[in-house]
């Protein structure tokens, strides 16, 4: 018989998804930005996010708006980040 999470594992799981998804939602408006060559998030500010848990949902916004796609730091950058918050996770639930 499976245990059940505790709550507050549900309730971090839903806050990084909402986070994810302004994390991609950003990518999206910065893309819109761009375009009409209007002030833009800084790129510290999108690492930022990526690096404090919306990698994720970076990475899916700069393929799904492509935006960003042709930057190496972030091609390489964004998977890198995601590859060491896998690694920490792995490392703290050994």
């Amino acid at each position: 018989m499976t245990q059940a999470p505790a709550p507050y594992f549900t309730y971090l799981g839903a806050a990084l998804f909402f986070y994810n998804l302004v994390g991609g939602a950003l990518m999206g408006w910065d893309k819109r930005q761009a375009r009409r060559g209007a002030w833009r998030v800084p790129e510290r500010t999108l690492f930022t996010l990526a690096f404090t848990g919306a990698a994720l949902g970076i990475l899916a916004g700069m393929y799904l708006f492509r935006h960003k796609t042709r930057h190496l730091s972030f091609v390489l950058g964004i998977p890198a980040i995601i590859a060491l918050q896998l690694g920490v996770l792995v490392w703290l639930g050994r």
